[in-house]
């Protein structure tokens, strides 16, 4: 477990830091991409499998504690808080019910949000957050697992 937290650790560092205007923009459009997420996330037939029954409105306060969070991660850069922040997230919303299918629908929805509302220059800065939290799925899984 310490060997796969480091490696998240060691690949959450490895992370461009954005510009202050990328990371303001996604500040200032943030009431905007969280009502675009649960829009799309809400049309999706399979929602209530993903996230469980009577957790809709869970799922949606996670939308916008997800976009304050990272929102002060881009602005803030802290891999430590980041990793740690995201293991709880995992472990926190899986014992609601939320099934670890969630995880990939949300961040593949998140990233068609921003490109919709970004511009390309802040949208290719704060992609690879994206991109590394996708990616690590399978770890952040296995270690918020284990906490339980």
């Amino acid at each position: 477990m310490k060997m796969d937290r480091n490696l998240l650790l060691e690949s959450a560092n490895r992370l461009a830091h954005t510009s202050t205007q990328s990371a303001d923009e996604y500040y200032r459009k943030s009431d905007q991409l969280i009502a675009l997420m649960n829009t799309t996330m809400l049309k999706r037939p399979d929602v209530e499998n993903l996230v469980g029954q009577n957790n809709i409105d869970m799922m949606q306060d996670n939308h916008a504690n997800h976009v304050r969070f990272i929102a002060s991660i881009l602005k803030y850069p802290n891999p430590e808080v980041l990793v740690e922040t995201v293991l709880w997230v995992f472990q926190a919303y899986r014992s609601h019910g939320f099934t670890t299918n969630y995880w990939a629908a949300q961040l593949n929805t998140w990233m068609d949000v921003l490109k919709q509302v970004l511009t390309d220059e802040s949208y290719k800065e704060v992609y690879p957050y994206y991109e590394w939290m996708q990616t690590n799925i399978p770890l952040f899984v296995k270690i918020s697992g284990e906490k339980a």
